[in-house]
Order: structure tokens, then sequence, then C-alpha cells
């Protein structure tokens, strides 16, 4: 009896989010470069994916950080496009702890060009390039070079590197791993759509997709997935051009995003915002596409508040930290997608 109660403490314990007993509190900001890191990665020029550009310059930093003057929430933010500053500085600020990983994602643009495209091309070659397993024919990318364990290798070197960051704590009991339970996938536009398809793949803490996902016309995102459709999140600009023939939409529903509320305006409502996974804004952005698809993060033309601080704040903290038992009301059949983009 007393044998089985020190394991369901351990389990408990193991389970708590760790706790920061740093000497000199503060924010850190760590980079290094992924070929420093694991000596098994290897550029791929097929699909201009590069370790250095061709003037030698390094081109595989990773990017993380961590706020050790704030109660850490036990989730690792996993960022799937370019660094963003004043973002990470957000979601430290909550309790979080975040990484932006150097994996092989150059092949957009580059593969499934034919016309039409076939129904899981993009969805294929997204899963192989976040695991480094064969899922298509028309990449080999190894696991070294691959999300998951460019990320698992990160986090192994920031144990080391930052042990005030408490970074082991994501890492398994054999440390063969991350604990993906506790990682939330997040990422922008081709970003948020791999965070999605490989959320499909492995269960996550959560998904935050912003300006995604999208991949057309492919059926990747009705798949069964491991990760539990509530914990599926999603913010754009009704200007975004994935609004345009509803691509935005139907991701999101094949994602079954709209079993848990409907699509909300956040200039026009406020958190909780009804327990909705489905957020949008219709901030002026001077008409400027560019600025709409990109404006739902950090950005100088970004709408700040007198003070300066972002408007978007408050939507943001709660696309990461909202409980995800909490759910809004099934939108089936729903209409709220016809009602966003502007005709």
């Amino acid at each position: 009896m007393f044998r089985l109660l020190v394991l369901v403490l351990a389990a408990h314990a193991y389970a708590a989010p760790p706790t920061f007993d740093d000497p000199k509190p503060q924010r850190y900001e760590l980079r290094a470069r992924a070929s420093k890191i694991d000596p098994r990665v290897k550029a791929h020029p097929k699909i201009n994916f590069l370790i250095e550009t061709k003037s030698g310059k390094p081109a595989d930093f990773q990017d993380a950080s961590v706020d050790t003057r704030v109660a850490p929430r036990g989730k690792l933010v996993i960022w799937l496009m370019g660094q963003n500053g004043d973002f990470a500085r957000q979601l430290n600020s909550y309790g979080l702890h975040t990484i932006r990983v150097h994996y092989a994602n150059k092949w957009f643009g580059i593969c499934c060009q034919g016309r039409p495209v076939s129904e899981h091309c993009r969805g294929n070659i997204r899963l192989e390039a976040a695991t480094g397993e064969d899922h298509s024919d028309e990449v080999a990318i190894p696991k070294p070079d691959s999300l998951k364990e460019r990320a698992f290798q990160f986090v192994k070197y920031l144990t080391q590197e930052n042990p005030q960051g408490k970074w082991g704590y994501f890492l398994n009991k054999d440390k063969s791993d991350l604990r993906w339970d506790d990682v939330i996938l997040s990422g922008s536009s081709h970003g948020s759509t791999t965070a999605c398809r490989l959320a499909k793949h492995t269960k996550v803490s959560r998904v935050v997709a912003f300006c995604g996902p999208r991949d057309q016309h492919q059926t990747w995102q009705a798949l069964p997935s491991a990760t539990p459709k509530n914990r599926y999140f999603g913010f754009s600009h009704v200007l975004d051009m994935g609004w345009e023939v509803d691509h935005y939409c139907r991701s999101w529903e094949l994602l079954g995003m709209n079993n848990y509320g409907p699509i909300l305006n956040i200039e026009k409502s406020n958190p909780p915002y009804k327990n909705t996974r489905r957020l949008v804004t219709d901030y002026d952005v001077g008409n400027d596409r560019g600025k709409a698809h990109s404006g739902v993060l950090p950005r100088k033309y970004s709408p700040k508040t007198k003070n300066g601080k972002y408007t978007h704040a408050a939507v943001w903290k709660y696309l990461f930290t909202h409980p995800v038992d909490q759910v809004g009301t099934s939108m089936t059949p729903d209409d709220s997608c016809l009602k966003v983009h502007p005709q």
C-alpha cells in the first residue's frame, strides 16, 4: 500500500509544472545553430533547405525563450515560422516556454506543383517534414532534419545550456523524446498548416493556427486525429486571401472546430469568446491583403492601445491558455463562414 502511494505521488509530481528557483529571475533569449547541436543535420538543396547561404552565412539558427519571473504553466510552444520577438515575449508573459526550430520546410512552392495537386500530396510532405518518417515519394527527409527531432535535440541542448529555465521538464522519463502531451504546436500560414498536420499524427496539448491552415483542396484535415478536436484554435483576418473560396472555413470545419462554437469577431466580443475555437478580426489594415494575412501577430502595424500595448494580447492569451475542456456550442450545420469575408 505504501509503495503504491509513493508511485502515485511520484506520478503526480512528474505531471506537475516545474518551479523556477533562479537566483536572478529574468527573461532568457537563447539562440543556437541546429548543425552545432546535432552533427547529423544536413542540407537538402533540392528543396532549398540549407545550413548555410550561398555567401556562407548560417541559415540554421534556432531560437528559444523563457521568463523565470513568471510561474511556468508546464507547456512548451513550438513555433513553426520565422522568429517574432514580440510574440515570444507575449507567450513568455503567460508562463509558456517557447522554441522555434529550423526544420526542412522549404519544399513549399517547389513540390506538389501538379495541376490539380493530388489530394494527399502536401499533407504527406508536411508529415514527413514533421516526423522524418517516409510518408511521401516527392521528398526524402531524414529524422535529424525533421521538426520533431530538431525540437527534441534543441530541448536537450537547452536543458544543459539554460538550467534556470527548467527545460528538462519537457523530456520524457527516459529522455528519449519530448513529452508531446505538454507541447503546443503553433505557426502562421504555412507553419500553421504543418502544425495541424502533425497534431493529426501526434497527440499534443493544443494547436494554435494563425492565418491558416489552408492547403486548398487537400483532405488530410478530415483524417482521424491523435489530438482531440477541441484542442484546435484558429485566428485570422477577414481580408486574408484564405477566406476567398472559403479555404480557411473548409479546413476549420474538416478539423471539427465548428463543433465548439461560432466564428466570432474579436473586435465585437470579449474573452472567453463563448469558448469558441474560431476567431477573426476586421481591424483596419488599409485594405492591404498582405497586412491582413500577417497582422494577427505582433507587427509594427498591429493595433495598440493608448499605452502602447497590443490590442490583441487578450486574444493571444485566450488562444494559448484557455482551458481546452471549456467549449462552445456546436455549429452544425454552420453558416457563419458565409458572413466572414466581405464580398
